[in-house]
């Protein structure tokens, strides 16, 4: 079991399955050691669990626990990409963004999620930059979708 693996373990997290896009891109796109993940939306079993608008039809707890799925279904992504998230050097850089209410401005309050579980999945190296976005609408209805720039090692590269 990988060092990765072994955290969320202890965190009682299970990635799911990597899923293939509904459109036409890839899931992943690794260019000279840097992981390019598209967006995610929080789709369960094809399904968006809450959707509409964070503000009126969707409360900020809700949209922050699709945020986590979001950040989930990246890393599955990655997983299968290169294989083990012990590659991962650093998270630099998350966007996210959010289906909003007229007048809601919390959107870096639904992001910290996204934040929050990537540090603990990765201690230092999940701290990033970011953007958090308010939009009028997202695909699928769903209030939040997430996407991700993450470096990655070198295969058969190690720390020092």
């Amino acid at each position: 079991m990988t060092k990765i693996e072994q955290r969320l373990q202890e965190l009682n997290i299970q990635l799911p399955e990597a899923t293939k896009p509904l459109y036409h891109y890839v899931p992943v796109m690794i260019h000279q050691g840097v992981a390019y993940i598209s967006g995610q939306i929080p789709r369960i079993n094809g399904e968006v669990p809450y959707t509409c608008k964070v503000g009126t039809e969707v409360t900020i707890d809700q949209a922050r626990e699709l945020a986590e799925i979001c950040v989930l279904k990246g890393l599955s992504c990655l997983q299968s990409a290169i294989g083990s998230l012990d590659q991962v050097d650093q998270v630099l850089k998350v966007t996210g963004y959010v289906q909003s209410a007229p007048g809601f401005s919390k959107q870096p309050k639904v992001l910290d999620a996204v934040s929050e579980l990537l540090e603990k999945n990765f201690g230092e190296k999940g701290q990033h930059a970011r953007t958090a976005v308010g939009v009028a609408e997202l695909p699928s209805n769903t209030p939040v979708e997430v996407d991700f720039i993450i470096a990655v090692k070198a295969e058969g590269e190690s720390e020092i």
